[in-house]
C-alpha cells in the first residue's frame, strides 16, 4: 500500500534540520554507477533550470512518528540518491578549503550543506547508508571524513581504484573548473549547490517489500512516457494535417523514413536533433530572431527550440530535417553507400572511440560539402584525425566532455567561408590547439588506463595490432558473438582480487601482500593488457598455461595467437613487473606514433 507520493525539492529530501535517514538495503547491489553517469548528472544539474526533475525514489517506510532517527528504506533510487550525496560532499570539501573567504551568510550555507549530509543531532549518523559489498560504506564514510563532513576515518585498502572515491574525485575536478576566473569559482559553486537544493525528486513511500515490488514493477512495466522525439512527431505531424490534409500520408511516410534513419536507439534520436539545431545555428539564429537567445541546444530547450522551427515553415522544415536525417545515417553506418568506400572504416572507428560529439561537425561537413568543395579525401582526412583526437581526449580528458558541444559549434562557425584543403587545415588546426600535449598524452598511457577508460584502451590495443595486418591475415578484432566482443581485454597478471598462487609465485616470490600491491598498481597498465580471444578459457591460468592455451583443434588461442600486440609474449618465459614495465614502455611509443596530431597539408 502506498503512504504517501511527494515531488520534493532536495533541500526538503535532505533538510538540514531533520532527521531523515535513507538506508540502502545490505543485498541491493553495490555502487555501480560510473564517468558516464556522473557525467549526465552533472551536467543536468548545471545546464538546467531551477527545479529540475532527477528522478525517482521507493522507500520502505519501516519507522514510527516518534522513531529517531527517521530510518527510510531506499529500495530503487540507490544509485541516483549515493552520487548525489558525494556531489554535496564534493562541493563542501572545495568550499571548506576556502571558508575563511566566504562571507557570514556562506558559511552559514556551508553548515547547512553539511547538516544535509551527516544529522544536526549526531554528526557520526551519515544521511544516506550505503550498501557494504565491496567496502561501498566504508568507502563513503573515507570520502565523507577526507571531506571534512565526518571526523577521521581510515580509508578501505585500495579504495581510490573503486567507484566511491572515483566518483568523488571526478566531481572534485568539476567544480574546480566550474568557472575560467578563480575569483567567480566560488560564486559559482555556490550556484550549483543552489540548483541542486532545488532540484526535485519523487519520493514514493510504501509499508513493505511486497508493495514496493508491486509498485517498482508497475512503473517499470506500465508504457513509457513520451519523449521529447514523440512531442516533435506530434506537432509537426498535426501542424501538416492542418496545412496540407491531402498529402498527410506522404508527410507520415516521411517522418517515418527519418526514424528509420535514425535507428530505434531514442539517445541517438534525441542526440541527433540536438546536433541538428547546433550545427546550424547560427544560420537558423540569421532567420528566426527568437533563437538569439538560445545559445545551445540541450534536453531541457529542445522541444521549445522545435515548436519555433515547426512554426515558421513546416514543410520546408520536414525537407530539410530528412536530408540532414539521411546525412546522419551515413556517419552511423545505417544506410551502405558504394559510392563512398574511403570514408567506411574512419567512421566506424569513430563511433568506436566513442566521437560522436564530432558528429555536429561532420554532418555540418556532409550537408554543405558541395558549397565548402569538398570530396571524399578531405572528408576521409578529417574523420581520421578526429579519431586520433578523441583517443587523446578520451584518456586525458582534455577538452573535458563539456566542452566538446561548443568547440564543435566554434569550429562550424570558422569553417563557413573556407573551401577545401583550407577547411581541413582550420579543423586540423583548432584541434590541436585544444588537444592533450604530447607529455600529457604520454603520462595518462603510462598510467592505470584500463580503470581510467577501456574502451579508449580496446581501441587503441586494436590499433596496434591491427598495424601489421594486410588484407591476406587480416583479424576482426571487432566481431561479436551474441553481442558481446569475440576479441576481448586479457589483464596478463589477473585482475581478480583472489590472486592465484602461481602467480604470487612468480610475480611476488611467494608474498601475497606484495603480490596485492603489484596487483593495485600494475594490473590496469597498458603492459600487462593485451587482445586474445576465449578470454573465460585463460582466466586465472598461470602465465605459461594462457601462452600456450590451444583450441580443440590445436590452434593456439593465448598469447601465441599470432597477433602483432602478442609478439613478445609469444617468446616470454615469466611475467614479472620488470616485464610491465618494459612492455608499457614499447606500448606508449607506438600509440604515440599511430596517434600523433599534425597538421595537414
Amino acid at each position: 500500500m502506498i503512504k504517501s507520493v511527494s515531488n520534493r525539492p532536495i533541500t526538503e529530501l535532505l533538510n538540514s534540520d531533520g532527521d531523515t535517514i535513507y538506508e540502502v538495503p545490505r543485498y541491493q547491489r553495490e555502487y555501480t554507477w560510473s564517468r558516464d553517469e556522473w557525467e549526465n548528472l552533472f551536467n543536468d544539474i548545471q545546464e538546467n533550470d531551477e527545479g529540475y526533475f532527477l528522478g525517482s525514489m521507493i522507500c520502505i517506510n519501516r519507522g514510527s512518528i516518534l522513531s529517531t532517527p527517521q530510518p527510510l528504506e531506499l529500495v530503487d533510487g540507490q544509485q541516483r540518491a549515493a552520487t548525489l550525496s558525494l556531489l554535496l560532499a564534493a562541493i563542501y570539501s572545495i568550499l571548506n578549503e576556502h571558508k575563511e573567504s566566504l562571507s557570514f551568510e556562506e558559511q552559514l550555507e556551508l553548515l547547512n550543506l553539511k547538516r544535509k549530509l551527516v544529522l544536526k543531532k549526531d554528526a557520526d549518523q551519515t544521511r544516506v547508508v550505503l550498501q557494504v559489498q565491496n567496502n561501498n560504506l566504508r568507502d563513503y564514510k573515507a570520502v565523507l571524513s577526507e571531506a571534512g563532513v565526518l571526523k577521521s576515518y581510515d580509508v578501505p585498502p585500495y579504495a581510490g581504484n573503486r567507484k566511491i572515491f572515483k566518483a568523488y574525485r571526478y566531481f572534485q575536478d568539476r567544480i574546480n573548473h566550474l568557472s575560467d576566473r578563480p575569483e567567480d569559482n566560488i560564486k559559482s559553486i555556490m550556484d550549483l549547490r543552489e540548483k541542486i537544493n532545488n532540484s526535485t525528486m519523487v519520493l514514493i513511500e510504501v509499508e513493505s517489500h511486497s508493495d514496493a515490488y508491486t509498485l517498482f514493477e508497475s512503473l517499470n512495466n506500465r508504457g513509457v512516457p513520451l519523449t521529447a522525439v514523440d512531442l516533435i512527431k506530434n506537432k509537426l505531424l498535426s501542424r501538416l494535417e492542418v496545412l496540407d490534409p491531402k498529402h498527410i500520408d506522404v508527410h507520415f511516410e516521411s517522418w517515418n523514413l527519418l526514424i528509420k534513419y535514425l535507428g530505434d536507439d531514442y539517445t541517438i534520436q534525441e542526440r541527433f536533433f540536438r546536433q541538428y539545431y547546433n550545427s546550424f545555428k547560427n544560420k537558423i539564429k540569421n532567420e528566426i530572431e527568437t533563437f538569439s537567445g538560445i545559445p545551445v541546444a540541450t534536453r531541457s530547450n529542445l522541444m521549445r527550440i522545435y515548436e519555433t522551427l515547426i512554426e515558421r515553415d513546416t514543410k520546408d522544415f520536414l525537407d530539410k530535417i530528412l536530408e540532414a536525417g539521411r546525412c546522419y545515417s551515413f556517419i552511423l553506418n545505417n544506410i551502405e553507400d558504394e559510392r563512398h568506400p574511403s570514408l567506411s572504416k574512419p567512421l566506424v572507428d569513430l563511433e568506436r572511440i566513442q566521437g560522436a560529439p564530432s558528429y555536429l561537425l561532420l554532418l555540418y561537413l556532409l550537408m554543405e560539402r558541395n558549397r565548402l568543395n569538398l570530396d571524399d579525401r578531405h572528408l576521409s582526412q578529417i574523420i581520421q584525425f578526429l579519431v586520433k583526437f578523441f583517443v587523446r581526449r578520451n584518456l586525458t580528458d582534455i577538452p573535458p566532455t563539456r566542452d566538446l558541444t561548443r568547440l564543435f559549434m566554434h569550429i562550424v562557425e570558422g569553417i563557413n567561408d573556407q573551401t577545401s584543403e583550407n577547411v581541413v587545415k582550420k579543423i586540423t588546426r583548432e584541434l590541436i590547439e585544444e588537444s592533450s600535449d604530447e607529455e600529457t598524452f604520454r603520462k595518462r598511457l603510462e598510467g592505470p588506463v584500463y580503470s581510467e577508460n577501456s574502451d579508449a584502451i580496446r581501441f587503441i590495443l586494436c590499433a596496434i595490432a591491427e598495424k601489421e595486418m594486410n588484407r591476406e591475415r587480416w583479424t576482426d578484432l571487432w566481431a561479436t558473438d551474441k553481442k558481446q566482443y569475440y576479441w576481448t581485454i586479457e589483464h596478463i597478471f589477473p585482475q581478480g582480487q583472489k590472486i592465484p598462487q602461481s602467480w604470487v609465485d612468480m610475480i611476488a616470490s611467494g608474498d601475497h601482500e606484495t603480490a596485492a600491491d603489484i596487483r593495485a598498481h600494475h594490473v590496469d597498465r597498458l603492459g600487462n593488457l593485451t587482445i586474445t580471444g576465449f578470454n573465460s578459457t585463460l582466466s586465472n591460468k598461470s602465465f605459461i598455461e594462457k601462452r600456450d592455451r590451444t583450441d580443440k583443434k590445436g590452434s593456439y588461442v593465448g598469447y601465441k595467437n599470432g597477433l602483432y600486440l602478442n609478439k613478445d609474449l609469444a617468446e616470454c618465459t615469466e611475467w614479472t613487473v620488470d616485464s610491465i614495465e618494459k612492455r608499457t614502455e614499447l606500448l606508449v611509443k607506438e600509440a604515440l606514433d599511430l596517434f600523433k596530431l599534425e597538421v595537414k597539408v
